[in-house]
This record gives C-alpha cells, structure tokens and sequence, in this order.
C-alpha cells in the first residue's frame, strides 16, 4: 500500500530527496502522492522515507490505498516504463 506522512510530521525535508519515485512534496505537512508511490519495491528492500525520518511513526501505510507487494510492483514497472 501507499505510505502516507501523517500530522507528526516535523517538515525537515529527510523524506524529500530520498524518494526514487518523487512521490513526496511540500505542503503543510510533506505529502506522499499514492500514485507514483511504490514503498520503494523496485528501487530498495525498505522505503527510504521511513528510513531517514527523524520522527517515529510519522509515515504509515495509508488505509485508503491499500496495495500488495505484487500489485506495487506493476506500478513501479508502469513508473519506469513513462519514465521511458
């Protein structure tokens, strides 16, 4: 599933850089696009968000975009095909 940056978030900017799908961007709070977010299944074994930020439990998986590890997969693969 999505990950989603939740209102603990501190806006350090850690996350920022560290997403290979630029998923994230500034807002109030940073926040996680669903649709180009693949918890990093492609690119790394843990999602490099979740990695780096300096706040426990901030990114959580997101109830509304609930995805197995095959069906990111398929949308990693669609990512980097437009990436052509």
């Amino acid at each position: 599933m999505a990950l989603l940056i939740n209102e603990e978030c501190i806006a350090c900017a850690a996350c920022l850089p560290e997403c290979p799908n630029e998923a994230i961007s500034e807002g109030d709070i940073y926040i996680i696009d669903p649709n180009k977010c693949t918890e990093c299944v492609g690119h790394y074994d843990e999602p490099q968000c979740v990695a780096v930020c300096p706040v426990d439990n901030c990114i959580v998986s997101d109830p509304t975009h609930k995805e197995s590890k095959d069906e990111l997969m398929v949308k990693y693969e669609r990512l980097m095909a437009a990436k052509g």
